[in-house]
């Protein structure tokens, strides 16, 4: 017995001195601890910049989602996560495959929370994404396939009234050159006089016979001009849409030789539709200065119940000035020329009258167009308008850009 134990000691003992196999041995136990920890420092790489990937989506898409519920993009909160959603996969497309990325999308919440106050609206919007991302195959050594990467991210949009209050005149030529016809055919007349640039009625000889009706119609200047303003009163009654109208009041100079009709300022648009828009009737010459006049004098605010003293005592304590003027010629006299540039300088001037002009040339020579360009309140309130069309689109844009005041965006 004693032997057998000796043999045995002295085996183990030969075997403890023995080292000819160490290193296949320590081969075999660092080498999975090797190829584990390369996985791990490939993995935990690429895990790092999807992490910060996926955060940037999910910031990026409540945004997104945000604010096109706030500018009217999205109408409803499904809209809103379905854009959010998109969002999340197309900034995730380069990192992803398409299973991946089906995966990234149903598992995505998009939590959509709407605030109405008297002032507008506002909308908080929470994104929530989570995906498995896959791990090398090294990382198999340790049983684990993917990880779990995940992100939330929270942001608000809305729309605010700022309550800026607006007072325009529109200062609007009816002279006997708007009786001219556009390029834009009338499809509600088969025959029709016609004018010329001067306002005098078109005639033709034939024979014996003296033509006054032709045919094709186009319509006249001053029935575009109708159309036009009537499209401008119309974005200030949506951007101001109470009745009576909380923050908007307007006027209108129909002018020629001479102011022709006017109104007082009232709230909202309606007085001055029917007391001068639709009632412009061209004739006569052209003089721009008394009207240009007149709604500077209308506008100041040392005069008694201006519109300043008017707007605040109705709470509007932000107020912006507006004239609109509008020609298609020159005026008769060059004189006219520099008074109304005269009190367009004023009318601008910050110490004086603070009041920002939008001028429309309607298919005007060269001199009435640097004239209405020079009283502009510069870049972006000059308008040449050569067709119906053109006009149409200049007069919306001016409605559009006033009624724009009154709203801010934020986010």
């Amino acid at each position: 017995m004693m032997s057998t134990f000796q043999a045995l000691k002295s085996s183990l003992s030969r075997l403890q001195s023995d080292r000819s196999g160490n290193f296949g041995m320590m081969t075999a136990i660092v080498i999975p601890v090797l190829i584990g920890t390369a996985g791990v420092a490939i993995d935990f790489s690429n895990m790092v910049l999807q992490q910060r990937q996926l955060q940037e989506a999910s910031d990026a898409a409540a945004l997104a989602a945000a604010t096109a519920l706030a500018s009217g993009k999205a109408a409803t909160t499904a809209q809103a996560q379905t854009i959010a959603k998109d969002f999340v996969v197309g900034q995730m497309a380069n990192y992803l495959s398409s299973d991946d990325a089906a995966s990234l999308k149903d598992k995505t919440t998009v939590a959509v929370k709407e605030t109405t106050t008297s002032t507008g609206k506002s909308y908080k919007v929470d994104v929530n994404a989570t995906y498995d991302m896959g791990l090398t195959p090294l990382m198999n050594v340790f049983g684990k396939k993917t990880v779990e990467l995940a992100s939330n991210s929270s942001t608000t949009s809305g729309i605010s009234e700022e309550r800026s209050a607006v007072s325009m005149t529109l200062v609007l030529d009816q002279s006997g050159s708007m009786l001219a016809e556009t390029s834009t055919l009338d499809p509600n007349n088969t025959s029709c006089t016609r004018y010329d640039e001067n306002g005098n009625q078109y005639t033709e000889k034939v024979g014996k016979k003296t033509i006054t009706q032709f045919s094709p119609c186009y319509i006249k200047k001053i029935d575009a001009l109708k159309t036009a303003a009537n499209l401008l009163l119309d974005e200030i009654d949506k951007a101001d849409p109470s009745k009576p109208a909380k923050y908007s009041r307007t006027n209108g100079i129909g002018w020629s030789d001479k102011v022709r009709i006017s109104n007082t300022f009232s709230w909202g648009t309606s007085n001055t539709r029917s007391q001068v828009v639709n009632l412009l009737s061209a004739g006569n010459g052209t003089e721009s200065y008394a009207p240009m006049n007149k709604a500077y004098q209308g506008l100041q605010d040392n005069i008694t119940n201006s519109e300043a003293s008017i707007q605040t005592a109705a709470g509007n304590t932000k107020l912006t000035k507006y004239i609109v003027f509008m020609t298609d010629g020159n005026n008769n006299s060059t004189n006219s020329d520099t008074l109304t540039r005269s009190v367009c300088a004023d009318a601008k001037d910050p110490t004086k009258g603070n009041i920002k002009i939008y001028s429309i040339a309607f298919m005007a020579p060269p001199r009435g167009q640097q004239l209405l360009d020079d009283c502009s309140s510069g870049a972006g309130y000059y308008f040449k308008a050569e067709s119906m069309g053109d006009l149409i689109s200049a007069f919306q844009k001016i409605g559009q850009e006033t009624a724009a005041s009154k709203t801010l965006l934020t986010q």
